[in-house]
């Protein structure tokens, strides 16, 4: 694979998610603005965390991790008809037990709202959260089917549609937020037009897939559910990459959950999450989405120099992009929440709380992308036990660090929870794979990424000064205009900073990620 056709297929994931992350930003910041971190905004967060988990754990983390490789190997071996043919059978079973969750899961809302999802709430929030949950839960089947659909276009090297997609729902909620504001309406009634809003959305983006799939030629009916071998085979690999996949929303969950006792935590930590989520998706949904295929196609290959290139240009490429992300995050967050939400509803203090949590989001940064590197690693061998094992171990010391740390410091506390636990499942991933032979030591790699750490620190120190520097106009009291054209200027002045120590020291070299993809080329005699 060329380095052109690579960078090409980050690009085109990374671009779509780059779109979808900004409306993403508009969206937070207008509901900011609408519902602040009170009850409403906590309600509808709490709600929408929930079917966010199940999406996770049942459609995006198993469905990229068991069904690309094993639908790639059909239309490798069937044709067409063949993996047409398995699409169906899985969707059948798919649509049938998301069928069955949904009706359970409705009925048993208002005891999962009490047990699981916000503990800690009041009778009045307890009972919104339910009424909110109920309207969104349905968007978890939407969302499923769509991660199915997304799956096939990813088998078939199509990125786009499926990175798309979750521009719709942005566009939808940011429509309903603008009508909000416009009539003024109240807080409440605002949370529930999200909550439809929130479904709305989950039936646009599986129409758009949908056609997708359709317009390249694999047109998929509803069949009849049945167990065959190659669904059972679908399963026993989905169930422990399920698990796998949804650790971060799991770690969120459980954050939520302590969380829950201390009014307005649940809203800080999604305002914060939605921050270090712009690098973490541009990045590293872009590298997981593109390098799974692409590397079970290489080892199916039998091309193992090819496949330990991907891997390692994955991982330095990652890096390239997200140290420097990680450093501005840990520097100046509360610059960036300022800008990005202290408006309306929005006080001086949130902005504290939520500058909190972003900077130890931001040192979590790096472990969450190289997950999404790592991953492909032991997918692409159809092995998903190894990480689901990794990934329970990082949700105990999870829960233990969270529970120890919220009394003291609350959010921060479960945002330092969260991101060690990060580093621990990277680590163990990484170990792992040098340990069974499937990680290949590369100079250029060794060499490069200690030079990008350096050349990051360099960047924050220059970024700490630059802060200090501009305090004036990044002031609560200086007009928005001023403090964004401030952290405009800043956030300029960290890439060139950035971006030439990492090119000057060697830490950054395209000629030598060049060649060196370009060796993977060339096919071993194995």
């Amino acid at each position: 694979m060329s380095t052109v056709s690579l960078v090409k297929k980050f690009a085109t994931v990374g671009g779509a998610t780059l779109a979808s992350r900004i409306l993403g930003f508009s969206r937070e910041a207008m509901m900011a603005a609408v519902l602040g971190a009170g009850p409403v905004a906590d309600a509808f967060y709490a709600a929408f965390r929930f079917p966010n988990l199940f999406r996770r754990l049942f459609a995006e983390g198993a469905f990229n991790a068991a069904f690309v490789p094993l639908f790639s190997k059909e239309i490798e071996a069937n044709g067409p008809d063949g993996a047409r043919r398995f699409s169906e059978e899985v969707f059948g079973i798919l649509f049938t037990i998301l069928l069955g969750l949904t009706i359970l899961m409705e009925l048993a809302m208002p005891i999962l709202v009490r047990t699981i999802i916000a503990p800690g709430f009041s009778d009045d929030k307890a009972a919104l959260t339910t009424a909110l949950s109920v309207i969104m839960f349905p968007y978890l089947m939407s969302m499923s089917l769509t991660a199915m659909m997304s799956g096939i276009l990813n088998s078939l090297h199509k990125y786009f549609a499926a990175a798309i997609a979750p521009v719709f729902l942005n566009f939808i909620l940011i429509g309903v937020l603008a009508y909000a504001l416009h009539n003024g309406i109240d807080r409440r009634t605002a949370g529930h037009l999200m909550a439809w809003g929130v479904l709305a959305a989950g039936v646009v983006q599986l129409a758009i897939v949908t056609v997708a799939v359709r317009r390249n030629g694999i047109a998929i009916r509803l069949r009849r559910p049945r167990m065959t071998p190659a669904v059972w085979r679908l399963l026993a690999l989905a169930l422990p990459a399920a698990v796998t996949g949804g650790i971060t929303q799991i770690n969120l969950v459980i954050g939520q959950m302590i969380a829950s006792s201390r009014p307005g935590a649940i809203s800080v930590l999604q305002y914060a999450d939605r921050v270090y989520q712009l690098p973490l998706g541009v990045v590293g949904i872009a590298v997981g989405v593109v390098l799974l295929p692409e590397l079970a196609r290489a080892l199916k290959a039998g091309h193992m120099i090819e496949a330990a290139n991907l891997q390692n240009r994955s991982v330095e490429l990652a890096l390239f992009l997200t140290l420097p992300a990680a450093g501005a995050l840990l520097v100046m967050s509360q610059p960036i929440v300022r800008v990005l939400y202290e408006r309306g509803a929005f006080s001086v203090d949130t902005t504290h709380s939520v500058a909190a949590a972003l900077a130890v989001f931001g040192l979590g940064l790096p472990a969450f992308v190289m997950i999404k590197a790592f991953t492909p690693g032991y997918f692409a061998r159809e092995d998903t036990r190894t990480p689901m094992r990794f990934a329970a171990i990082s949700v105990a010391v999870n829960v233990a660090l969270a529970l120890t740390l919220f009394p003291i410091i609350h959010e921060a506390g479960i945002a330092t929870a969260e991101a060690t636990a990060g580093w621990l499942n990277s680590m163990m991933l990484l170990f792992t794979l040098i340990r069974r032979g499937h990680w290949a030591r590369d100079e250029g790699l060794i060499r490069r990424v200690p030079r990008l750490f350096a050349a990051t620190a360099i960047m924050a120190v220059a970024l700490h000064f630059g802060v200090k520097a501009m305090a004036p106009w990044l002031t609560p009291q200086s007009p928005l205009l001023t403090q964004a054209s401030a952290l405009a200027l800043l956030i300029a002045g960290a890439m060139v900073v950035y971006f030439g120590v990492a090119f000057g020291i060697g830490g950054a070299d395209m000629g030598m990620i060049r060649r060196n993809i370009e060796r993977g080329r060339k096919k071993p005699a194995e």
